[in-house]
């Protein structure tokens, strides 16, 4: 392998034991820029022998980094809170806007969440460590305590990558694990420049390894990955959670949904449209806790949908350097899925009210209008499937429980939201919507100190808050007597414990 000094986006680098380098044997993969077309730079696909050649390195930097202090752990993950908090973060944002494509203020506002994350778990890894019980024998001290896993392997989506990334790097380096990341092939040189901020741990603690699905496979697959995290489509988290499942092999799976939002006829109309433009076309509608189906009360539904569309309307497509809200899709792809979608909906009865096409301004790039769908069923494919796109299909219910019973006809249970100003019925919404997550009138909120996750096909286990934590670490009940007194039931037993029946 050849060292680098520094991250180039054409050098198809990793970064391994604090430095970015090359790798021997390894092929490459152009990144290209979704609103040009034009290329951004190359990413390494690292070979399997060069993948467990590092990771081997990773177990022996996490076997020194679990022995630390876990006061001196913290300092250190502080340290990069730091980093991230003091310095420029420019380079990294323009490259994620440049890689897949969001709005330059998105970029820049993931970046800034991530710190706060590390500060959290620096914290709560000195405050949660075991507890004691009441013991069942005098004397004696019966606790549970944590340990690390070992290493983890952190499989990220191209969507959020340096954000979900420190959803679960910060938890297992705070259980006291080396990590492995593999970033999507769409977002992987911003995840690698973001590396430089881990120089302040111990080299081969953090690693990045770049390249398609055969290097997640490997890290999944390696008898040298102790527990896995997840993040990406419902078909590929299912493999990935098999295949865990068929070595014992924790795991944390994020596997995305088709979020409903339920509008009240209690709730204000232009709130209510405000919320939904929102949390429908953030990031384009690329966001797991995007709003993909809208059930809105009859009595509320024409006034809200006339200001639904004109908010709509007036979003602005572009470039995500350029002054715009919707930027394009991350991929062509998942452009043309998007737009294979809306015509099926039409085909099956769907009325486009704005947008419904790839936008004639722009020719170049993986763009597709912000869309409202009206006249829509729930039974239809486009409320059943995750959209993953610029578009809201909007159903006309005659109830807020009508609503929720159509709201939970899903495969999917990730988030769910409400918009009302009545208290009954937000109450009602978050004891009856089968959901991981509840919105009342403020959607796709997450806080650090809360579990982030989904129920049916959208997942397996929790990120953030104390279970994110449990998470990467592994339990061990302990039993400690400090003295050599025999227990008054081992052997041999005496005469007087032995019963025989007469005849």
């Amino acid at each position: 392998m050849d060292r680098m000094r520094d991250f180039d986006p054409f050098a198809a680098s990793i970064f391994a034991g604090n430095e970015y380098m090359g790798v021997a044997g390894a092929g490459s993969l152009q990144v290209d820029n979704p609103s040009t077309l034009e290329p951004v730079g190359r990413i390494a696909i690292v070979p399997a022998v060069a993948l467990e050649e590092i990771l081997v390195r990773s177990r022996l930097a996490q076997k020194a980094w679990a022995r630390i202090p876990v006061k001196e752990r913290a300092a250190r993950l502080h340290e990069v809170a730091h980093s991230l908090k003091s310095r420029s973060c420019q380079r990294v944002c323009e490259l994620l806007t440049r890689e897949m494509g969001k709005p330059f203020p998105e970029s820049e506002g993931e970046v800034r969440n991530v710190a706060p994350i590390f500060e959290y778990y620096a914290e709560l890894a000195k405050d949660h460590a075991g507890s004691v019980a009441g013991t069942i024998q005098p004397g004696n001290l019966q606790f549970k305590r944590y340990d690390p896993y070992g290493v983890s392997a952190h499989i990220l989506p191209y969507n959020y990558p340096l954000l979900i990334m420190a959803f679960t790097v910060a938890a297992s380096l705070a259980a006291g694990n080396a990590v492995v990341i593999k970033p999507s092939p769409v977002t992987s040189l911003s995840t690698l420049a973001f590396m430089e901020h881990f120089r302040s741990l111990p080299a081969g603690l953090v690693t990045c390894l770049t390249g398609d699905g055969s290097v997640g496979r490997c890290l999944v697959e390696s008898p040298r990955t102790d527990v896995v995290a997840f993040t990406g489509s419902a078909e590929v988290a299912r493999t990935v959670a098999v295949a865990c499942a068929q070595r014992m092999k924790p795991c944390v799976i994020e596997a995305g949904g088709n979020d409903p939002i339920i509008v009240s006829d209690r709730a204000d109309a232009d709130f209510a449209a405000a919320a939904v433009t929102c949390s429908s076309f953030h990031l384009s509608g690329q966001i797991c806790t995007s709003t993909e189906r809208v059930f809105v009360v009859e009595g509320i539904y024409d006034e809200f949908m006339r200001r639904f569309v004109d908010r709509v309307s007036k979003l602005r497509v572009g470039d995500g350097l350029g002054k715009s809200e919707i930027g394009p899709l991350a991929t062509r792809a998942l452009r043309d899925r998007i737009a294979g979608l809306v015509a099926r909906a039409v085909e099956q009865g769907a009325i486009v009210e704005t947008g419904g096409r790839i936008p004639p301004e722009r020719p170049t790039g993986w763009f597709y209008e912000p869309t409202v769908l009206s006249n829509v069923r729930p039974e239809m494919e486009i409320m059943q499937d995750e959209i993953f796109g610029p578009v809201a299909p909007v159903c006309r219910v005659r109830s807020v429980p009508e609503g929720i019973e159509f709201a939970n006809r899903s495969k999917y249970g990730l988030g769910a939201s409400i918009i009302t100003t009545d208290l009954a019925e937000a109450m009602l919404a978050i004891e009856e919507l089968d959901s991981g997550m509840v919105w009342v009138n403020n959607p796709m909120v997450d806080n650090d100190a809360l579990p982030f996750g989904g129920r049916k096909m959208s997942g397996l286990g929790r990120e953030l808050g104390r279970e994110g934590l449990d998470a990467f670490r592994q339990v061990k009940f302990v039993t400690l007597d400090p003295t050599q007194k025999p227990s008054d039931w081992w052997y041999p037993y005496p005469d007087s414990a032995f019963h025989r029946a007469d005849g």
